[in-house]
């Protein structure tokens, strides 16, 4: 029971503005009700900054309803920094670790020109501490 309360302790506490792992980036989640927002705390990797990718830039804003988010997530390119392509994803929040997974269907672009051709990409942000 104790472990329980600890785990729906944490989720409570992870929401409000806390620091979550997304591909070695960390990620600040803020939340106003049942707004969300995922925006990069810092930049690790040398591809971001020429994709338009800095520290405050925003990843995913969307809305949680009970153990689920949906919204709006952004793909980031070197060959069209200034616009990054948006597409709509959802998916759950799991335990063990505590972690948020959304899952949509993204525009294939070349050259910042639509393909014509859809992929599925996934989004796994991993809580780490509250900010």
């Amino acid at each position: 029971m104790r472990i329980f309360l600890f785990v729906l302790l944490l989720a409570s506490q992870a929401a409000a503005d806390s620091c979550w792992n997304h591909n070695g980036s960390v990620m600040r989640l803020t939340a106003s009700d049942n707004d969300r927002w995922f925006w990069y705390e810092s930049t690790p990797h040398s591809w971001q900054s020429p994709a338009g990718v800095y520290p405050g830039t925003l990843l995913f804003n969307g809305r949680k309803s009970g153990e689920w988010y949906g919204g709006t997530a952004r793909v980031f390119s070197n060959a069209c920094p200034a616009s990054p392509s948006e597409y709509y994803v959802e998916g759950p929040v799991l335990r063990n670790p505590l972690r948020i997974q959304l899952s949509g269907q993204k525009q294939v672009y070349q050259n910042c020109r639509p393909t014509g051709q859809w992929s599925t990409d996934t989004l796994v942000f991993t809580y780490m501490y509250n900010c």
